[in-house]
């Protein structure tokens, strides 16, 4: 049976999918995830930035996997997806830029709230800057985006510029969401993502 990893975003914690994660077929093995120096949670030395990120995930598959993510975890979803394509089997992205520009696309600057928010977190998180749009389309897994419809960090425009360039992309916008929709609107994305992990 196909483990479900959960991964966060720059909050860095577990707990963020477990309202979720509920709802998201019970009877599949599951990580959850957390960041090392990111949010609240404690720091590793090892942990220099998302490329670390992406080589705890790496590590822990050892079978094909679904990846769920949230925001920055978006971006160390996709990279683990382009760094072993044969062990991601489908991916959930909620929110996120995906190794996107956001900023083209309307996406406000989050980085000032994110340090008010969280002083002790590791520098390296506000300073990520990624691109990954030539490599999307490298991604066979099929992928389930979603995104609120007044999420001002990562607006439904990224959602949409993701759909155009990953081969096997659906993406649902959700009404009222916003950055944060996987905890406000998470009894009404939980069957959809169970459904697609079917």
């Amino acid at each position: 049976m196909v483990k479900i990893f959960f991964l966060p975003g720059a909050g860095g914690s577990a707990d963020f999918w477990r309202p979720v994660a509920q709802g998201v077929l019970p009877e599949r093995k599951r990580r959850f995830f957390s960041w090392p120096g990111l949010g609240n949670e404690p720091h590793r030395p090892e942990v220099r930035g998302v490329t670390d990120l992406v080589a705890m995930v790496l590590a822990e598959m050892e079978e094909p996997v679904d990846l769920i993510a949230q925001s920055m975890g978006g971006l160390v979803a996709i990279k683990a997806a382009l760094a072993a394509p044969d062990k991601v089997r489908r991916l959930v992205l909620t929110a996120t830029s995906g190794g996107v520009p956001v900023e083209d696309l309307g996406g406000a600057n989050w980085q000032v709230k994110y340090r008010q928010d969280f002083p002790h977190a590791a520098a390296w998180i506000t300073e990520t800057r990624e691109d990954l749009s030539s490599k999307l389309g490298r991604i066979v897994a099929p992928t389930l985006l979603l995104w609120g419809d007044r999420d001002a960090i990562s607006p439904p425009a990224v959602g949409g510029r993701l759909k155009d360039w990953l081969p096997k992309a659906e993406l649902v916008v959700v009404g009222g969401g916003e950055h944060d929709l996987a905890l406000t609107h998470a009894a009404e994305i939980a069957p959809l993502i169970a459904d697609h992990l079917r």
